[in-house]
């Protein structure tokens, strides 16, 4: 049994929005959703439960009402006070604190994070692509950080990032730089809610990629993450050992397991950190017979100077953490997650 806590979210919307003129948790880039609606939907898929962190005074507002709540017991004091109540109310939890001003974050970095994250450390964090300090509002921070910032609270000391850099916080590379991107102004929302809009990024090509069918898209599509019922749904696919055994879509009536491997899938990859640097791009879309990601990893392996061996990466199928031997299937979006940079 892992040592290391269980991984809680909370959603820091506690902030009253005066450069922004309006609540930023009710701004809306994505398909109509509230930020806060749409970060906490994100956040859910990778933590096992979510909360929402508010002043005393915004527990009853629309917006944030309908949320699992976590109340600054020190309102007034910023986000810190948002982290150090939520360390206190759930003791033995860690926390992925996230911003709810954030348009661009990905369920990919959020698992990169997670996936480097080091459970003897008060805290694992980005490194600021800006300025090299820490990203305390995408971070996680352990059960140990809780007395020690009450501690930096209590003497009146209210910024979280100087928390971290004087704490014992591992720092780790961001595999997009734009993904932390924060949105503060209205001159920020008008130039974010562009960007966004010139992403291909549909609803629909979103159901498309949870349903496991993909699309004729030009390559260029990110892939959105699972919902929490899509996950559900594909741990129902696990076989006895654990492991995910779909079979493949093309598989015709008589065709035996070897037949169905042999067919052509496309398949998305998306590529970080240092893959993206040895193949030149960030993602692509390939035609290939690969049965696993064992056997796609090998085939990228003659195409780009991988020289990783699998045991040192992780995998994700769908944005969900998968084994090497698991089934891939036509329209699946595969991520290979090389070690991180830690400091």
């Amino acid at each position: 049994m892992s040592m290391s806590a269980p991984l809680f979210g909370l959603i820091l919307a506690g902030g009253a929005s005066t450069r922004m003129q309006r609540d930023k948790a009710t701004l809306a880039y994505h398909d109509g959703q509230t930020q806060l609606q749409w970060t906490y939907d994100l956040v859910s898929q990778v933590c096992d439960a979510t909360f929402v962190s508010v002043r005393p005074d915004q527990r009853d507002e629309p917006a944030r009402a309908a949320f699992p709540q976590i109340v600054d017991l020190q309102p007034g004091s910023g986000p810190i006070a948002g982290i150090s109540a939520a360390l206190a109310q759930h003791r033995k939890a860690a926390w992925l604190v996230v911003a709810c001003d954030l348009p661009f974050l990905t369920t990919q970095t959020l698992q990169y994070l997670i996936a480097a994250r080091d459970h003897t450390r008060i805290a694992t964090a980005f490194r600021s692509a800006h300025d090299s300090l820490p990203e305390p509002l995408c971070a996680i921070w352990e059960p140990a950080a809780r007395e020690p910032l009450r501690a930096h609270l209590d003497a009146g000391k209210q910024c979280p990032r100087k928390f971290l850099i004087n704490a014992d916080t591992l720092l780790i590379d961001l595999p997009d730089a734009r993904s932390l991107d924060n949105v503060n102004t209205v001159s920020d929302f008008a130039t974010a809610s562009e960007a966004l809009r010139a992403r291909p990024l549909t609803r629909a090509t979103r159901d498309l990629s949870h349903e496991g069918r993909g699309g004729d898209g030009d390559g260029g599509t990110s892939s959105f993450p699972l919902t929490r019922a899509a996950r559900d749904l594909s741990r129902e696919g696990r076989g006895e050992d654990g492991a995910k055994s779909f079979p493949s879509p093309l598989v015709g009536e008589g065709q035996g397991e070897g037949e169905a491997s042999a067919q052509h899938k496309a398949i998305r990859v998306q590529y970080f950190a240092l893959f993206r640097e040895q193949a030149g791009r960030s993602e692509e879309s390939i035609e290939s017979t690969a049965a696993t990601p064992a056997d796609l990893y090998r085939e990228l392996q003659t195409r780009y100077p991988f020289q990783l061996a699998p045991e040192q990466l992780k995998v994700a199928i769908n944005s969900d953490f998968a084994d090497w031997d698991s089934r891939l299937k036509h329209g699946d979006t595969i991520v290979f997650i090389p070690p991180v940079a830690g400091g």
